[in-house]
């Protein structure tokens, strides 16, 4: 049965290039790469051509998010899949899969209504050696793991956990918070390899399609430069430095040029066999700038 392997990619809509420009290479030490093209800059974290997309837009938001596929046939086996279970799906044209820089792609929208990608050969640029856009003492943890994990905005959770099993995700409801209002939160957390999840969703409602992209240091001084400079710049931070129960991942929430969240880890644990929820994290995510979607009670 085809499954997918990794979140592979992210595109973001961004009305302000020059601020991303320096926010990826300055605040995360992402590479950046221009590649001449008047609507768009791309972000590197490994060897891969990109992992991230930059597209200049009116919006700012999630474009686009691609999952991967081993080869050929896994990739024809997930199309007729989808198709089977009514989900409709357009491959791409070539010229597509070049401009994602991709060998097959294919195109979909989850239950959410969030642009959704399947691809399979990733162009590795295995003769580049990444640079970072700052000063770093190791590595993001991509590989087998993929870019990292992203929250995303969903109405009926019980559709979207369908949608993303047939990918081949698995998963469940991993924290129950209760909220001031007497309600209670149960996000719902599915992983696809080794990285504890790949995607999330079920935090109710959101004026983004995405909530927060995040991505994980191998160093944890990294993770400590980045809080630093997050905090010499001013930069709204949503949660403060804490540690998950989930994922065990030492990380905080701050503002992107876009108006959401990016997440900066460390140190999470990989996915475990069976599932577990938990009622609160171990220590810090305290609450700080409000309205970005994260006023949750973690402590």
């Amino acid at each position: 049965m085809s499954s997918v392997s990794e979140l592979g990619y992210l595109g973001m809509s961004v009305t302000d290039l020059d601020a991303w420009r320096a926010y990826a290479a300055e605040v995360a030490g992402m590479e950046v790469v221009d590649e001449g093209e008047s609507d768009r800059i791309y972000l590197r974290m490994d060897l891969w051509h990109h992992r991230i997309a930059l597209i200049k837009g009116d919006t700012d938001d999630l474009a686009y998010m691609g999952w991967r596929l081993g080869d050929p046939t896994e990739f024809e086996a997930m199309v007729e899949k989808l198709t089977n279970a009514g989900i409709a799906v357009t491959v791409a044209s070539d010229a597509e899969a070049r401009e994602r820089r991709v060998l097959g792609l294919a195109k979909l929208t989850d239950p959410g209504g969030n642009p959704t990608e399947i691809f399979y050969g990733p162009q590795v640029d295995a003769h580049k050696p990444f640079h970072p856009g700052r000063p770093m003492f190791g590595k993001f943890v991509t590989g087998s793991e993929g870019i990292g994990h992203c929250i995303l905005r969903q109405d009926d959770v019980e559709a979207a956990a369908a949608f993303y099993r047939l990918l081949g995700l698995r998963g469940s409801v991993e924290y129950q918070l209760h909220l001031p209002n007497g309600m209670v939160a149960m996000p719902y957390f599915m992983h696809c390899n080794e990285r504890q999840h790949s995607v999330a969703f079920g935090l109710g409602p959101m004026e983004k399609r995405i909530n927060h992209l995040m991505f994980e240091y191998t160093e944890l001084d990294d993770l400590g430069l980045a809080h630093d400079i997050v905090r010499e710049r001013q930069i709204d931070v949503a949660l403060q430095l804490g540690k998950h129960a989930n994922d065990l991942a030492l990380t905080f929430y701050c503002a992107n040029p876009s108006g959401w969240l990016w997440e900066f880890g460390w140190g999470a644990r990989k996915a475990p066999a069976q599932q577990e929820f938990y009622t609160r994290d171990i220590f810090g995510h305290g609450n700080e700038a409000q309205g970005y979607g994260m006023d949750v009670p973690l402590q």
